[in-house]
C-alpha cells in the first residue's frame, strides 16, 4: 500500500466532502501520522471510512468525524484541552499540535497504556494520559478551554458542562442509536451556553455513560 497516496485519499475523498476545508486541519492530518495510532493488525485500514477496533469493545472514530469535530473546536495555541476517551492518543496528538496541552482520560488501563507509548513514539509531548473514568471531567484540572468526548452521551453531563471556560468550546455526540447529533456547545457566559447541532451520525456510546443519573435532561 502507498501510505502516502492512502491518506491524501482519505483527505479529499473523505474528509474534504464533509465541509472540513480549514487548511490547518487539513495540513495536520498530513503531519499526524494515523497509522501509527492504529493497531498493527488494522494498520492497512487505517485510512480507510470505518471505526478501527481497539479492543474491549472500544473503536477509533471514523477520519470524518474526528476531523469535522477538530474544525469545529477552533483550538489555539494557549488552549487548555480535555479529551475524554483517550482510545489510541490519535485524537490527542491532533489536539496537542493545535493546543498548549491536553489531559486525556482513558478508564480502560491497557488502552491508556497503548496511547502513552503511541504518543511517545509520535514525539507528542504536551498530553498527560489519566486513566480514570471521564464522565464527570477532571474538576483537578477545571476550567478548560476546550473539552471534547469520544463517545456518545444520551444528554451531556452537568459536571462537564461546569468546566468549561467562559468562552470554552465542547463538542459532543448526543442521542441514542439511530439517532444522535453531533454538537458544538460554547460557554458565552457563566452558566450560560450556546448549542449549535453539526451533523447527525451514530458512534459508540462512552464508557460509563449509562449512569444517565450524572446528565441533565
Amino acid at each position: 500500500m502507498n501510505i502516502e497516496q492512502a491518506r491524501f485519499n482519505m483527505i479529499e475523498q473523505q474528509i474534504r466532502p464533509w465541509e472540513v476545508l480549514d487548511p490547518k486541519v487539513l495540513d495536520l492530518l498530513f503531519v499526524v501520522k494515523r497509522e501509527d495510532f492504529v493497531p498493527a493488525a488494522y494498520r492497512n485500514l487505517a485510512f480507510a471510512d470505518m471505526e478501527i477496533p481497539l479492543g474491549e469493545g472500544q473503536v477509533m472514530l471514523a477520519p470524518r468525524v474526528e476531523a469535522r469535530l477538530l474544525q469545529e473546536l477552533t483550538v489555539r495555541k494557549t488552549d487548555k484541552v480535555l479529551e475524554i476517551g483517550t482510545g489510541s492518543g490519535y485524537m490527542a496528538a491532533l489536539l496537542a499540535a493545535r493546543a498548549e496541552h491536553v489531559i486525556s482520560l482513558e478508564c480502560r488501563p491497557e488502552l491508556a497504556e497503548f496511547a502513552r507509548n503511541n504518543l511517545q513514539r509520535a514525539g507528542v509531548e504536551n498530553v498527560t494520559v489519566e486513566c480514570a473514568d471521564g464522565i464527570r471531567g477532571w474538576v483537578q484540572r477545571a476550567p478548560f478551554d476546550v473539552i471534547i468526548l469520544s463517545g456518545a452521551v444520551p444528554e451531556v453531563p452537568d459536571a462537564i458542562l461546569k468546566q468549561l471556560r467562559v468562552g470554552g468550546r465542547l463538542a459532543v455526540v448526543v442521542g441514542a442509536a439511530p439517532v444522535m447529533e453531533a454538537q458544538l456547545i460554547t460557554c458565552v457566559a457563566e452558566g450560560v451556553f450556546n448549542t449549535v447541532n453539526l451533523f447527525e451520525t451514530v458512534i459508540p456510546a462512552l464508557d460509563g455513560a449509562a449512569a444517565k443519573s450524572d446528565f441533565i435532561f
